[in-house]
Formats: C-alpha cells, sequence, structure tokens
C-alpha cells in the first residue's frame, strides 16, 4: 500500500512495509515516527531533527538511530526553513541578517547558510521573495 502525504514542509511517499522488512530496527522505526510527529508539528532543520531526536532532553534515541531514521523520509529542508522562519517572525521582529543567524546558528535551528537564506527571503524578512 503507498500511502501519499503531503504538506509543503515535508513531502515522501513512502511504501509503508511491515518493520521486519524494511530494513530498519525497531528504534530506528520508532525514531521515524517521532520524526514525522516533530515535523507535523513544527519546522525542523535535517540536523536540528537529529537532535530533537537523540538528545537526552528529546527522545533519547541513538545519534546513529536518529540521523538514519531522519535520513530515511524525503523532507524539503527548503521548505522547513520558511515554516521556521514565519514561526520567529509571528514571534518577534528580526531583520533578514538576525533571522538567517538564528535559523543557521549552531544554537539555533541549524539549518544550512542557504537555508536559512531560503527560508527569511521567502517568509518577507528580506523585503524580497
Amino acid at each position: 500500500m503507498i500511502a501519499v502525504l503531503t504538506m509543503p514542509w515535508v513531502s515522501w511517499a513512502q511504501d509503508f512495509t511491515p518493520a521486519e522488512q524494511n530494513n530498519l530496527t525497531a528504534a530506528q522505526n520508532n525514531a521515524v515516527r517521532s520524526a514525522k510527529n516533530y515535523l507535523d508539528m513544527s519546522g525542523f532543520s535535517r540536523a536540528g531533527l537529529i537532535q530533537q531526536l537523540s538528545s537526552d532532553a528529546g527522545d533519547g534515541y541513538s545519534v546513529s538511530d536518529a540521523t538514519i531514521a531522519v535520513d530515511s523520509l524525503t523532507v524539503d529542508w527548503n521548505e522547513n526553513a520558511v515554516r521556521s522562519a514565519k514561526q520567529y517572525l509571528e514571534m518577534s521582529g528580526f531583520s533578514c541578517k538576525g533571522l538567517i543567524q538564528q535559523l543557521s546558528s549552531s544554537a539555533g535551528e541549524k539549518y544550512t547558510v542557504s537555508q536559512a537564506t531560503y527560508g527569511a527571503r521567502q517568509a518577507g524578512a528580506c523585503g524580497e521573495k
């Protein structure tokens, strides 16, 4: 059975096969489910999602299991950056440069500079889309 989920920030069409047939461990399958839940709630960068899944304050999966889980999904990280940028702009005012720094900082959202720039521009923080 093919399930298709369409959201602008996450896009995947995957065969959902039983865990014993998809070559992922039980922990990795659980991490995939957790990752999908996080992506349903908020914008995440690849690095930010791996950190959320693997941190003690998050889900506590191993970094390896979290990485495999995140990399098993097809995610539009640029659109997640737009979503994160819009969430920041709803909370507070940011300059274009400040928002890009927040989105790309290792202490912030951990997007690549390219993804952060795209997100800030598409969210309207830079005066252009």
